[in-house]
């Protein structure tokens, strides 16, 4: 006869990982809407930006920053969903995410110019909230993985 070991599945792992869906499903809207250029939505979360100035800022991102925004954004969504399914390859996913985030992050941090209208302590406190939260991400789901609780 075998006997399987079954981990009970903590409580932390629910609170973060219902909290990381609800974060990177604020990410998918912001990409979806941004892409789909809803000129409504990109007035509501850039106040004192004019709606094309925004939309010609975000069309200048390089290729890699674009398909960066596009992995930190769906790689985060996935690495939640599997996060709450327990699954080992929420690690892969939100590594991808972190990926995604150093590209588009990091050359808007380095390299874009800045948006014309935007409130410069928003133009570094959004970024590094990203970055942490992507940061924590990836460790938690590295460490339930370690321990055992990702399958």
């Amino acid at each position: 006869m075998q006997q399987t070991v079954s981990t009970r599945t903590p409580v932390h792992l629910w609170i973060v990982g219902i909290l990381a869906l609800l974060w990177n499903c604020f990410g998918a809207y912001d990409y979806t809407m941004s892409n789909m250029r809803n000129m409504d939505y990109i007035r509501s979360a850039m106040p004192g930006t004019d709606p094309a100035v925004a939309l010609a800022w975000m069309d200048a991102f390089p290729i890699y920053a674009k398909i960066g925004w596009a992995l930190g954004v769906w790689g985060g969504l996935l690495g939640a969903i599997l996060l709450l399914v327990r699954s080992r390859y929420a690690v892969w996913a939100f590594a991808v995410s972190m990926l995604g985030i150093v590209l588009s992050i990091g050359w808007q941090l380095a390299a874009a110019p800045p948006l014309p209208g935007m409130n410069s302590s928003m133009a570094t406190i959004i970024p590094a909230v990203v970055i942490l939260i992507g940061l924590f991400l990836l460790w938690y789901s590295w460490t339930m993985e370690k321990n055992g609780v990702l399958r």
